[in-house]
């Protein structure tokens, strides 16, 4: 055993037992996080825009806080971007963390002296209490690597700019430096399959213990490793048994990580947004991930199925229950008030609070009111494959409203690396579980307004060939799993597998 990995358990130890403390009092220390949001918003211009110094308790700051996104934002954040101090949050931001994917194109989303520890403090923790839970710290004699964005920052108005990956890149900590991987040179490679290629090199003969990054971008990786050496990852990398992800749900992918890797391995979900880091995976024996409640984040939930109402449900952490899906609300140290990121959670229980995230409330179909959300299409595919030894690279669902022939269906997009033997099977084994799940796609099919889904095959390499093809290849871009139109099922049409 090391210096380092032997005093690595006992500090473990001690940064847990201050996690538990305040996860064991949670609705204290979500007060405590509220109060001091509105003491520090009172001295913005939003503050001072929404009463922030008549605000008392959650009931007024609901009153004078509308539910907001990026969009609602967005003149705030433009004041921002020019130069102005004292906005959204005291002072300016240390960075503003680029994304995608709105109306009006790229966001840039705030990050402050106050909030970025808590990104890095989150992901730290997430590995003590896999430490602690498995009294072994080994993993950190050998080498770490997380495949994300470039770390190059642009300026804007004097705040650095970049993806936040690329932003996380520079807080790594000292005693880590030597184990961690690809180079900095590497890492400022903007084009992905160069990058990939660059990191094969790099760590091929290294002795990898962490590998972490999104599950499609990282298969990418092990596969070119294992076309450069004919050998599976546990071969090449004997002291690799966890692996670290984050963004999607992984159980369609497990079969054939497993198989590329060669043995049963440990997974540690994190739950990281630009918006700030919500969550991550506190044991391998219980369920979900434990909602951050001290990070600077106070949460606020609306009930999914009400989300479109004129006046939903809306609640603090007190009053959630068990087993309902939400939307879930932001309010940070970042600045970002009433402020929706659009994913769905569900909690998995409340002592201390867990979470699982189900999906995105803008990811959907319900082209004929059948409600179908990402949970229960990851589920109907887990289903499916379990026992199996089918396994998929990617997946997406869209809705089939106008065929050429006969009822509408749902048509899933499935990248296969094995292949079921009876393609049509697999897909009445899918529909099963659908209809198992939610009732109203059940009462569709049984009334004959849909048929069963249909299956399209993708060439493999489809799916990046697709995401090349709308430049937005590698680093953390994902592919939607579903949605409730054709926008990327037409594209999709020029990487099927001809039937």
């Amino acid at each position: 055993m090391s210096i380092k990995s032997f005093f690595a358990i006992p500090f473990a130890k001690i940064a847990t037992k201050k996690v538990l403390k305040w996860a064991n009092n949670p609705h204290k220390t979500q007060d405590k996080v509220f109060k001091n949001l509105i003491a520090k918003g009172c001295k913005t211009t939003f503050g001072k825009d929404h009463n922030f110094d008549s605000i008392t308790n959650y009931g007024d700051f609901k009153k004078n806080v509308p539910i907001t996104d990026y969009e609602g934002l967005k003149p705030y954040v433009d004041k921002m971007v020019a130069g102005e101090s004292n906005v959204l949050w005291p002072g300016k931001p240390l960075y503003y963390a680029k994304t995608s994917g709105t109306t009006s194109g790229a966001k840039y989303i705030p990050i402050t002296k106050e909030s970025m520890p808590t990104h890095i403090t989150a992901a730290k923790n997430a590995l003590l209490f896999y430490i602690v839970e498995k009294n072994d710290a080994s993993f950190v004699n050998g080498k770490m690597i997380f495949l994300q964005g470039s770390p190059v920052l642009e300026d804007k108005n004097g705040v650095k700019l970049g993806r936040l990956s690329g932003i996380a890149a520079h807080y790594v900590p000292n005693y880590l430096l030597k184990n961690r991987l690809p180079t900095w040179k590497t890492n400022c490679i903007e084009d992905w399959d160069t990058k990939v290629n660059a990191i094969v090199k790099e760590t091929v003969h290294e002795n990898m213990s962490v590998i972490s990054g999104i599950p499609s971008w990282v298969q990418m990786y092990f596969e070119k490793l294992i076309e450069k050496t004919g050998k599976s990852i546990s071969e090449l990398f004997p002291n690799f048994n966890f692996f670290i992800y984050g963004g999607v749900n992984f159980d369609p992918y497990k079969n054939k990580f497993e198989s590329l890797i060669g043995k049963k391995i440990d997974y540690i979900e994190l739950y990281p947004a630009s918006e700030g880091f919500i969550a991550y995976q506190d044991s391998q024996t219980e369920k979900g991930m434990l909602l951050q409640l001290d990070s600077g984040i106070f949460y606020e939930f609306i009930p999914a199925k009400e989300f479109f109402d004129e006046k939903p449900t809306r609640i603090s952490l007190k009053e959630v229950k068990v087993g309902v899906n939400y939307v879930i609300i932001l309010n940070t140290t970042a600045g970002l008030w009433g402020y929706n990121i659009g994913d769905t959670v569900m909690f998995t229980n409340t002592k201390p609070y867990r979470i699982k995230v189900t999906g995105r409330i803008k990811h959907f179909i319900s082209a004929f009111g059948e409600h179908v959300i990402g949970k229960e299409v990851e589920k109907a595919l887990n289903d499916a494959i379990k026992g199996t030894p089918i396994n998929i690279s990617e997946f997406t669902v869209a809705p089939q409203v106008n065929p050429e022939n006969g009822l509408p269906y749902h048509e899933w997009f499935i990248e296969f690396e094995n292949e079921p033997d009876d393609i049509d099977e697999f897909a009445a084994k899918i529909d099963a579980s659908m209809q198992a799940q939610n009732i109203y796609y059940f009462d569709l099919i049984e009334g004959k307004v849909l048929k069963p889904l249909v299956i399209s095959k993708v060439k493999k390499g489809g799916f990046h060939a697709y995401m090349k093809s709308i430049g937005k290849f590698g680093g953390q871009n994902k592919i939607p799993q579903l949605s409730d139109n054709r926008k990327i099922a037409t594209v999709l049409q020029e990487f099927l597998i001809e039937k």
